[in-house]
Order: C-alpha cells, then sequence, then structure tokens
C-alpha cells in the first residue's frame, strides 16, 4: 500500500499499452518458436527485412535500443543464417545489413502472425476507431521518443522508421 502522500496513478495508459505488448511478445514467442528466433529477435528481423541496407546505427535508433543490444541480437540473427552484413564502400566503419533467403521466409510467417494478432486486437472496432487508435499511438510514441532521442543525443529517427504494429 503507497504512502498516503505518495503521487497516485494519473493515467493507466502506459500501464494498458505494456499489458498489450507483453501480451503479444508472448503470443509471438511461442508461435515462433519453429522458426529459430530467440525472445525479441523477430523485431530485429523484421525491420531488416523492411529496410535492406540499413546500418547498426539506424536499426538501434529504430528500435529505441542501445548499439550494444542492437549488436548482439544481429550477431545471433547472422549466426543463424538471417542476415548478412555487407561492405560499404563509401564509409568502411558501416556494415550494411541485408535479410537473406531464409529471412525473407521467416517474414512471411511473422507478418503474417502480426496481421492476425492485429486483427484480433481490432475485434469490434469500425474503421474509423481503428485509423484513431494507430493515430494516436502513433502520436503517443513520438512524444516519447523525443524524450529517448534528448537523452540519447540522437536525431529522432522519423526520416526512416516504417510504421509497423509491434
Amino acid at each position: 500500500m503507497p504512502e498516503e502522500d505518495a503521487p497516485l496513478l494519473e493515467d493507466a495508459v502506459l500501464r494498458e499499452v505494456g499489458a498489450l505488448t507483453r501480451t503479444i511478445h508472448a503470443i509471438i514467442e511461442i508461435q515462433f518458436k519453429g522458426l529459430n528466433l530467440q525472445k525479441g529477435q523477430s523485431i530485429y528481423l523484421t525491420r531488416i527485412c523492411e529496410n535492406p541496407g540499413i546500418t547498426m546505427k539506424e536499426l538501434s535508433r529504430l528500435l529505441a535500443v542501445d548499439k550494444t543490444t542492437a549488436s548482439k541480437v544481429v550477431k545471433k540473427l547472422a549466426d543463424e543464417k538471417l542476415v548478412r552484413k555487407a561492405r560499404d564502400p563509401a564509409d568502411r566503419r558501416a556494415r550494411p545489413l541485408y535479410p537473406t533467403e531464409k529471412a525473407a521466409a521467416a517474414y512471411r510467417v511473422i507478418i503474417e502472425e502480426e496481421n492476425r494478432l492485429t486483427r484480433q486486437c481490432y475485434a469490434g472496432f469500425t474503421p474509423d476507431e481503428q485509423a484513431a487508435v494507430l493515430d494516436m499511438i502513433t502520436r503517443m510514441r513520438q512524444n516519447i521518443e523525443a524524450d529517448w532521442c534528448a537523452l540519447k543525443n540522437y536525431i529522432p529517427p522519423d526520416s526512416f522508421r516504417k510504421s509497423s504494429p509491434d
């Protein structure tokens, strides 16, 4: 029980978004076991498939994770032959990331499941309500992303962000 003078939660929206995210991730982990993807790897794989040639720096900003975390996940994806690192002749330090054929096959399965989950989430919603939810969630992400970018001294990644439901 909180202390008498403790602040009270003003709105449960973040708790609801968190519960939705955790539930979807739990379903995804079970559904994607056959793809040999470990926890959280599907998000990286989809972004690389949707943005062939993306750099590690761009990927880490796109997913709002630090470069070390992104690097570890990408290494595991490369070890599984899902991602290949190329050399950029214009910038020797950059290693553009490209999906392999194996990744393309996994991507199709992932997107089908994401679409199924999205349909389930929107059950009972009108098309206008669906559009409103997406607009509001996008605006919320942009609002909080500004804080995250300021903390990390990053430029917001909207110039290369592809919107997706997860």
